[in-house]
């Protein structure tokens, strides 16, 4: 089973890129994030053209997530327990063939400090707590999405330039290495564990064409997820296309 995550920056103004990649790369699963419209505002017959089921946690003008299935998925959890005042729509977890997937777009936490990055780590720990729960299942489960985290300094085009950025903050890792240490594997690493390996390219002072990129997106496999694991990677070329989104799909492959 092929198991990707793309943070499209807005499913309206990328569907023309969106529908070309899944002709393309024929993943059996797909969780977006930044959908950037209401569930009713989500195109679910180009989706249902391309040969996939949508469930959709939708937000006006930003936010959003989504999980795409050629098989039909079973939502089982929607937003994060932990804040009743919270109202993003940042998570979406289902079942699709047995697998636990969760579609996750995990706050920017820009400027730090203040609020929002206060935000962030609270939201990083709810995520926490949720995924204590499903290791306990026991079943392969993915965590994937746009964790706006930049784990390692080679996770990241240049320290010094991105110094004051929450992607970066000391506090922000030590969320993410948590969270690992719970027991997942981050996918990318198990297969590539060195070198640059970006999946986010700013639009601003001609980020991709100079490679100044970000690994910010990640796909994160529970102990039963990650003995299946066979393939990652990252569709970097994604981000050449025309109106591309300045994030690509990354994906596994998972063995049935």
């Amino acid at each position: 089973m092929k198991i990707a995550t793309f943070n499209v920056n807005g499913i309206t103004a990328r569907l023309p890129r969106l529908l070309d990649w899944l002709a393309e790369a024929e993943p059996d699963v797909v969780c977006l994030q930044e959908i950037k419209t209401v569930d009713a505002g989500f195109p679910t017959d180009a989706i249902a053209a391309a040969g996939y089921c949508a469930l959709v946690h939708g937000q006006k003008g930003f936010n959003g997530v989504a999980i795409l299935s050629k098989e039909p998925a079973t939502e089982t959890a929607r937003g994060l327990d932990g804040d009743p005042t919270d109202d993003h729509a940042r998570y979406l977890e289902a079942e699709v063939c047995g697998i636990r997937i969760a579609s996750i777009y995990l706050p920017n936490g820009n400027p730090q400090p203040g609020p929002k990055f206060d935000y962030k780590l609270a939201w990083f720990d709810r995520l926490a707590a949720r995924a204590r729960t499903l290791l306990a299942g026991e079943q392969p489960v993915v965590l994937a999405g746009d964790y706006n985290v930049c784990p390692e300094p080679v996770d990241v085009f240049s320290e010094s330039a991105m110094a004051t950025d929450a992607l970066v903050q000391p506090e922000t890792r030590a969320k993410f290495r948590a969270l690992a240490f719970q027991g997942w594997t981050d996918a990318i690493r198990a297969l590539q564990p060195n070198g640059a390996a970006f999946t986010f390219w700013d639009y601003q002072a001609g980020a991709w064409p100079r490679d100044l990129g970000l690994r910010i997106d990640h796909l994160l496999l529970s102990p039963a997820a990650a003995d299946r694991l066979t393939h990652a990677g990252i569709d970097r070329a994604v981000r050449g296309g025309e109106r591309a989104s300045d994030h690509v799909p990354t994906w596994v492959e998972l063995a049935l």
